[in-house]
């Protein structure tokens, strides 16, 4: 029989609504509406299919204090991480948001009516005490600090939600289960003890070979629940990770696993985060919740120490077990044994046995070079799915970005360069001059630094694609603002390689080799903004390489880059 509901009950609004359905979708369309995040989208999914229960809106003041402050609703009930309908001063005088007032939560795919919340309160969080409370620290190397501080509005809305209908998916649709879904597949196949396993990366031999034991020291049968909605910032794309999970899940003894996917926010809490995802796997009726080392932990912070303990997290969750009623089971470090090719508990591992492990930073290097991942490590069909999504660099894209004065001669180096690598073949070579971006893309843009920071967020934003794509780019604009270059580089390099060459000409020699005259009319004014006379030059301070070529040739700029790229792999065997 699967596990009971947190709080005693299955909230799920989505059929508790339907018979007034008609009605609420009628009333959507004539009450203002707030579009939500894609977190906020995440958080209301579960809401309305119960993978939240006992909750059943956002939470208001009085819960959402005492979840910070005690882990526990109001009422008493166990509940570790804040779930809140975050919005804006703009947001409340857009539709004069106040108590008891309905509005309509909209999917921000689609524009879709997913659910309507009657507001009970808004109120203005403590970020500082929330960050403090439920993350550990205030620190802004936490990815959910970060998020917390740069992203989540100024006010909290709290209040209960009435559902009208559940986000649409278009990947995926089979492994996608409600609660209620999930618990009778337990029923059909007769699966009363379950053992849920969480993760957020690609599944390899190990992480097999530590479900299966779980399963078998339990009795019990295993379900594979990766999250695929946020998680942490730079962890490999869901789409990849479920072609590991279908893949990997044959590999199992017949009968024994399932695949479900869950829609969850992750926010990277640690021992909190642990709990809570303790209870969600309650929800969908599990017996059993295997917690890993560092279960939920976002690394280090910023004085390079991690964020939480290996085992606070188990420490955490046993402390409530009996409360939570799901039984934990600790994740057992498994090391390989070449001499016998199995797989077993660290703390089991014979006196002076002969032992092999991958690390995650090595296989992301083996991934990066094309080098050799052994069988054991890994199964060659999910190598070959990581590898497909993740090819060498020889493989991927890459933007090499100039940025210099006007008449640095960057533009000179970008056209040899692009000749340089159209010559070496292998891929296509695109060229974005800042002229070129200036005249297709931001015609209608003057040069105030905003307007200069939106024609560089657009050149980012072609390069990234190009880069995607797999091809080479040569950008080559002023791009006079640090931020403005952070965040070209954030940007492409989700897809590919960023390589900044700060073309560090003196402004001096830039005025005698300015052809136009343009520096001559700033000088007298009849120009102005214009960088280097009256507007700022901010010399970047993180650029892979700097070159100058009022002392070196272009041919010798080329080829430094050129030799750059090579000794980062982005040639091989192209």
């Amino acid at each position: 029989m699967a596990n009971t509901p947190h709080g005693g009950i299955l909230k799920d609004l989505i059929v508790r609504d339907q018979p007034i359905h008609q009605q609420l979708l009628q009333e959507s369309e004539t009450i203002p509406s707030i579009v939500l995040t894609e977190r906020q989208l995440c958080d209301l999914e579960l809401i309305i299919s119960g993978g939240f229960s006992p909750l059943e809106g956002f939470l208001n003041q009085s819960d959402y204090n005492s979840v910070v402050d005690d882990l526990r609703l109001a009422n008493g009930t166990l509940w570790s991480i804040p779930i809140n309908l975050d919005v804006s001063q703009d947001d409340i005088d857009r539709i004069s948001l106040k108590v008891d007032q309905r509005i309509a939560l909209r999917d921000p795919r689609n524009d879709n009516p997913i659910a309507i919340l009657t507001v009970q309160d808004i109120y203005r969080p403590d970020k500082v005490k929330e960050a403090v409370k439920v993350f550990g620290d205030d620190d802004l190397a936490h990815p959910a600090v970060k998020y917390l501080h740069q992203s989540v509005k100024e006010f909290y809305v709290g209040g209960n939600v009435q559902a009208i209908q559940a986000p649409v998916h278009y990947d995926y649709v089979a492994y996608r289960n409600t609660p209620a879904e999930i618990r009778a597949y337990f029923q059909k196949l007769n699966w009363t003890r379950v053992v849920a396993f969480q993760t957020r990366n690609p599944m390899h031999r190990a992480h097999r070979e530590l479900t299966v034991r779980a399963a078998r020291s339990r009795q019990a049968n295993v379900l594979i629940n990766p999250v695929v909605g946020l998680t942490k910032p730079g962890d490999i794309d869901h789409f990849t990770r479920v072609r590991v999970y279908e893949a990997i899940i044959r590999r199992y003894p017949t009968g024994m696993a399932a695949l479900s996917l869950l829609p969850l926010a992750m926010r990277m809490a640690g021992p909190r985060e642990a709990l809570w995802h303790a209870i969600i796997r309650k929800n969908h009726g599990n017996t059993h919740f295997i917690i890993g080392r560092d279960h939920a932990g976002p690394g280090k912070n910023s004085a390079g120490k991690d964020f939480y303990g290996p085992y606070d997290a188990q420490y955490l969750v046993e402390k409530y077990k009996d409360e939570i009623d799901i039984e934990v089971v600790p994740f057992q470090q498994v090391t390989y044994l070449p001499d016998s090719d199995e797989y077993v508990p660290s703390d089991e591992v014979p006196a002076g046995a002969k032992t092999l492990d991958i690390s995650g930073t090595e296989l992301r290097r083996r991934l990066r070079t094309g080098a050799h991942i052994p069988e054991w490590f890994s199964y060659p069909e999910v190598v070959a799915l990581l590898r497909e999504s993740h090819p060498p660099r020889s493989k991927q894209g890459f933007t090499v970005f100039l940025t210099g004065y006007h008449a640095s001669k960057k533009e000179h180096i970008a056209r040899a360069l692009q000749v340089s690598l159209n010559q070496q073949g292998g891929r296509s070579i695109s060229l974005l001059l800042g002229e070129t971006i200036r005249g297709k893309l931001s015609s209608e843009l003057g040069f105030s630094k905003r307007e200069r920071d939106i024609n560089i967020n657009r050149l980012g934003f072609v390069a990234a694609e190009l880069t995607k794509a797999g091809a080479g780019v040569i950008v080559a604009p002023i791009a006079p603002y640090e931020d403005a270059r952070k965040q070209a580089r954030q940007e492409v390099e989700k897809s590919g390689g960023f390589f900044l060459v700060h073309v560090a000409t003196p402004l001096e020699q830039c005025i005698a080799w300015d052809r136009d005259g343009v520096y001559e009319r700033a000088k007298k004014g009849e120009i102005t903004g214009f960088t280097g006379i009256d507007d700022p030059y901010e010399a970047p301070k993180n650029a892979e390489l700097v070159v100058d070529p009022s002392t070196e040739s272009v041919a010798q700029i080329v080829r430094r880059i050129v030799l750059l790229l090579d000794q980062q792999g982005y040639f091989g065997d192209v």
